[in-house]
């Protein structure tokens, strides 16, 4: 790690606190009472800022914020000690507090301490700078504390400790994280920048300062720092973090995160971490060693075996010094030192053994293998010089030396040659022996040998890799990187930090050697690795320039040994093609011959070949002829010779390419039923050509009726699915689901719920009812809503009485949406009246409907119905109609209640001028109970129901006017069936007499009353039962006996016939005169005058849209 100094500036106050602008691009210093602005691409300064008089301590810039909009003002929170520094974690959630009584308060957002973290030191070692990591990778919170204790320390969320305390020898006075959170920086009175990893290791200083160092920060997502001192100095420094790493054959070895060392196997990706837990300088490896150089001590590792796959690495030596060198090698039994000139062998115990002292200063050095303890090294000069040094041998020996500086060498594997890349970025390739130079390449930045083959090299540069085969041109692909590394096909590349392995084809040499006849050579490259077609090719060409032996053994290598086989193919290929099919024969393999007939498009040649006339061979021999026809463009002639030959998917397949339906035809008609997989595939091809009428005939053929019923959805022949639905019901789910999604897609949702319904998908048809149900009411279509609630009513009556298991919890939400469905239609009419400028309904229904809803709604109040817009219209019609008192109580409540802006002035003027208005209602619109005439209030706290005898009101529901109806229930023992048939009974009435007796005397005429009569309306039992006053706290239904049922009349009786599990609903009309009509649906009550015009104005049920020429009830 380097740290180089970017630019530099100097002002005349401290520098207590540095903030760099999100982007990086501008950094704001505060320097006294001043704000500087500089730019930090190269240190300008773009403008001061001023305006405080007092000395800046902190600066920052702001991200997201640190209060909620909602907050109108900062909230303050007590503090036992002075605060000195503080930190948000990530996620904003809690801010860690320093303290300088050596104390460190972990609190949320709302100020609350969660944890308290006490230092050992106490108020002598105040906390002056934490920070949270930024990592979003850590799985938990960690917060990095520094205090004047001269300690560093890492906890956690939960207040516990991570590791132990980091002795620092200074008095931290800032701590600064790396955008991702890998390092630490630390400044203080030791005056300077210490670089830290995230777990509290020192890795060096950044830049050395000649006063105390108050505060540092890094530019983000970058590895600049900068750094404010107490003299008013501002330094910013760019970090270059350098590889340290080491590679041996396939074996690399590199530094991570600093302080760890990560070997990777090339070959089979395999990773080992050795964490080292201190600076890590140097790396080597060679065969099972590997040599790490921490900052006071080398450590020497082994593998556990000898194993080449083997991992596991254990600590063989330690060498406990302290040493300064440039490069670092590792062998058997030695390390070696280079210190620019100088070369030391030291053994594992540290002992020097020997010593060479160069020209010129080193600049390359690679172990070349060798014996335990005779390892040979390849050293190159800056001078040029390349030398080769044993290290049992005090001597070295010069190899060869150029004019221009050595920056890569490499020998190849028989030592024979060497190749050598320059500063000036060639590469030079060498005879060892003779010392000629036999060829150079330009653009190389790094060269290898191939370990498994002399003659071939690769290096890269300029983004290219070139491989080079003896003298012959290069071949170029792109690459990035460095090439460290080249082993049979693999080329070991290094780009940045990552080493990969590349597969590399030798295709392109094998072919260079065969194009000047060097047989054997080119068979070398192919043992490298080539692809079959490459293997044919050698051989063909070996067997041309009459190189037999390079010839079979690529046949050995393909595993053929036969020579009857090799002379056959021989005979082919020089075009004695009879001749070459007597040895494929006499060496068993006919089907060669056939091959080569058939490649020839000599077909009579192989019938007359075959000579048995084989069947299943003559029919293969067609194929054959079928498949060249459909090679060269015939395919009409191909799909005749196809069907001759059996090979009907073939021929069917080309019809179907081509488009030829009568074709298709023809072959579906003549293939037996039994024949499925030809026949399906004719099918498929009908549906794909647009003929689903052919492709219905082909599945009922072979009595695919599945197929059928998915052809029929598929192509939206509904009926006809239908018709089969109807005869194999088993499909009905096949049809009636995928019928129900087509509709729901094409916006029929209402359809859809009741395809779901018939296919027996109740839970699909709820949810598709309920997210109807859900969009009409945030749509505020409420007439719609209303409608939805009913139907899921419905939906769920049904479910409860098909399946027992859930009939309590289905009776129990048939029973809600029922009652929502009812607010639902009633504040339908409310939101039109105050959203639409005319209003639909006369005053004296808006009164009844706002009533009903305000009485209703005594818990929660559904979703989308507004008790500002009941009570808003119950205030308005109230007034309008004379109910002085109840328009008083809804103004009053709309005060308590959040009111539009568009309402306020009309309700602030309506609650003024209601005030001057008789505080009583009128005695018109008092409702009155039909069961025991008690005059009920407006406003009924019991809601709707009678405040006597808790009598259930029943509701018309158009004018939502109580009706003249009372509810009642059948004695015990008297069943539905009875009570009917008791009821249609119709007994006869008592005759009503004439009571008014006339007297004729003295001339005058005199009508007297008869008084001892009895009333007729006393001999009715059902008047009778209802006629006492209740009066009790518990509501009391009207029980009747069979001599009452008798005694009704059918005309005066309602009956809501429910599906069980329900009961039946029995009302009496008690004003026969005034008719009443209940839909036979959805059991809604109405006056028959307002049924009537309704369904003259929908031509359905306004309730439950059931139409007027609809049967079913």
């Amino acid at each position: 790690m380097r740290a180089v100094l970017t630019w530099r500036d100097k002002v005349e106050q401290c520098v207590y606190d540095l903030a760099f602008k999100p982007d990086g691009a501008q950094l704001i210093v505060a320097a006294g009472s001043r704000l500087l602005v500089y730019d930090t691409s190269d240190g300008t300064l773009l403008q001061p800022l001023k305006g405080h008089k007092d000395t800046v301590y902190c600066v920052a810039y702001a991200k997201d914020g640190l209060w909620s909009p909602e907050q109108k003002s900062v909230s303050k929170h007590k503090s036992s000690s002075k605060i000195t520094c503080c930190s948000w974690t990530n996620d904003g959630q809690y801010l860690a507090l320093g303290m300088f009584n050596g104390v460190v308060s972990i609190r949320n957002k709302n100020g609350e301490e969660k944890v308290k973290i006490e230092r050992p030191g106490g108020s002598l070692s105040p906390i002056w700078s934490i920070s949270w990591n930024p990592s979003r990778e850590e799985r938990n919170d960690i917060l990095a504390v520094a205090d004047w204790g001269q300690k560093l320390s890492f906890y956690q969320l939960s207040g516990k400790q991570i590791g132990k305390d980091h002795s620092l020898n200074f008095d931290p006075c800032c701590i600064s994280y790396f955008t991702k959170g890998e390092y630490i920086l630390l400044g203080g009175s030791d005056k300077q920048v210490s670089l830290f990893t995230k777990d509290g290791v020192r890795l060096g200083a950044v830049g050395e300062q000649t006063s105390w160092v108050w505060t540092c920060k890094v530019k983000p997502d970058s590895n600049y720092v900068v750094v404010g001192c107490q003299d008013g100095t501002i330094s910013f420094y760019q970090l270059i973090f350098s590889t340290v790493h080491g590679l041996y054959k396939d074996r690399y070895a590199y530094r991570d995160s600093m302080t760890d060392v990560i070997v990777q196997h090339l070959i089979t990706e395999q990773k080992v971490r050795i964490k080292c837990k201190e600076l890590v300088k140097k790396i080597a490896i060679y065969k099972n060693r590997l040599a790490i150089q921490l900052p006071e001590k080398i450590l020497i590792y082994e593998l556990y075996s000898e194993d080449s796959l083997d991992m596991r690495y254990r600590v063989k030596e330690k060498i406990a010094r302290k040493f300064e060198c440039n490069l670092l090698v590792v062998c058997a039994d030695h390390i070696i030192l280079c210190q620019e000139r100088r070369l030391q062998c030291l053994s594992f115990s540290g002992e020097k053994e020997r010593e060479w002292q160069m020209e010129s200063l080193i600049r390359y050095i690679k172990v070349i293998g060798g014996p335990p303890g005779r390892e040979g090294l390849l050293v190159g000069l800056k001078n040029g010089q390349i030398l080769k040094i044993f290290v049992d041998n005090l001597f070295a020996i010069v190899l060869l030396k150029q004019a221009t500086a050595v920056r890569c060498l490499d020998m190849s594997a028989s030592r024979n040659k060497l190749a050598v890349v320059d500063e000036n970025d060639m590469c030079l390739v060498y005879d060892i022996h003779t010392k000629e130079l036999l060829f150079q390449e330009p653009n190389a930045n790094s060269v290898a040998w191939n370990t498994q083959c002399e003659d071939m090299l690769c290096f890269s540069g300029g983004g290219y890799l070139n491989i080079k085969a003896s003298t012959f041109p290069v071949h170029q692909q792109k690459l990035q990187g460095f090439v460290v590394g080249y082993n049979g096909s693999k080329i070991f590349c290094l780009h940045v930090f990552s080493m990969s392995a590349v597969e590399v084809p030798q295709s392109a040499p094998m072919y260079q050697y065969l194009d000047r006849k060097m047989f054997r050579e080119a068979y070398q490259i192919a043992c490298l690795g080539v692809t079959d077609t490459d293997w044919r090719e050698l051989a063909m060409e070996a067997l041309e320039g009459l190189e037999f032996e390079t010839a079979k053994k690529e046949r050995k290598k393909r595993g053929e040994t036969n020579n009857d086989l090799f002379l056959a193919d021989v005979f082919s290929y020089q075009g004695k093609f009879h001749e070459a099919a007597k040895l494929y024969k006499k060496s068993g393999h006919e089907n060669l011959a056939l091959d080569m007939y058939t490649e020839l498009r000599m077909f009579e040649y192989a019938k007359d070949f075959l000579g048995s006339e084989d069947p299943k061979e003559t029919k293969m021999l067609i194929a054959k002829q079928a498949d060249w026809a459909r090679n060269i463009n015939e395919p009409k002639a191909a799909v005749e010779m196809y069907i001759s030959a059996g090979e009907h998917c073939k021929a069917i397949e080309i019809s179907g390419d081509h488009g030829w339906v009568d074709m298709l035809i023809d072959i579906a008609r003549k293939l037996d039923k039994a024949e499925r997989e030809p026949l399906l595939m004719c099918a498929h091809f009908f549906k794909k050509l647009d003929n689903p009428g052919y492709a219905a005939e082909t599945y009922l053929k072979i009595g695919d009726l599945k197929s059928l019923v998915q052809l029929h959805v598929e192509t939206q022949r509904w009926d006809e699915a239908f018709a089969l639905g109807e005869k194999h019901p088993e499909f009905k789910d096949d049809i009636y689901v995928p019928y129900a999604q087509w509709l729901a897609e094409n916006d029929r949702f209402e359809e859809a719920q009741k395809a779901f319904h018939k296919a027996g998908r109740q839970g699909e048809a709820v949810r598709v009812l309920e997210q109807l149900t859900h969009n009409a009411v945030v749509e505020s279509r409420f007439s719609d809503a209303a409608y939805y609630y009913w139907m899921l009513s419905m939906q769920c009556l049904d479910i409860a009485q098909a399946d027992p298991a859930q009939k309590e919890v289905m009776l129990g939400k048939f029973h809600h949406f029922q009652h929502l469905a009812e607010l639902y239609h009633g504040y339908h009419a409310i939101h039109r009246y105050v959203e639409e400028p005319f209003s639909f309904h006369l005053p004296e229904t808006l009164f009844n409907i706002s009533r009903f809803l305000l009485h209703s709604l005594t818990k929660d109040t559904p979703l989308g119905i507004s008790k500002v817009n009941t009570l808003f219209t119950l205030a308005k019609q109230s007034k309008a109609l004379g109910a002085y008192k109840l328009a008083r109580h809804a103004y009053d409540k709309l005060q308590g209640l959040q009111i539009p802006a568009r309402f306020q002035k009309s309700i602030e003027l309506g609650s003024l001028t209601i005030r001057s208005k008789p505080f009583h209602d009128s005695e018109e619109l008092v409702p009155l109970c039909y069961r025991c005439s008690t005059n009920n209030p407006l406003l009924n706290n019991l809601g709707n129901v009678c405040i006597n005898c808790r009598q259930p009101f029943v509701f018309s529901a158009s004018s939502y006017e109580v009706l003249h109806l009372v509810e009642f229930c059948l004695e015990e023992g008297i069943t539905d069936e009875e009570a009917v048939s008791l009821i249609d009974l119709e007994a006869p009435r008592l005759k009503r007499e004439n009571k008014w007796q006339e007297i004729t005397s003295n001339n005058a005429q005199t009508l007297r009353l008869d008084e001892s009569m009895d009333s007729v309306g006393e001999d009715d039992p059902f008047t009778a039962k209802l006629s006492f006053e209740q009066g009790g706290s518990e509501f009391v239904p009207v029980v009747v006996s069979r001599s009452v049922l008798r005694s009704m009349s059918r005309r005066d009786v309602l009956i809501k016939r429910w599906p069980p599990p329900l009961q039946w609903q029995y009302f009496r009309s008690l004003l026969p005169d005034a008719s009443i009509t209940m839909c036979p649906s959805c059991f809604q009550m109405f006056h028959s005058e307002d049924y009537e015009l309704l369904l003259l104005q929908h031509t359905c049920c306004p309730y439950c849209r059931r139409r007027v020429d609809d049967p079913s009830p």
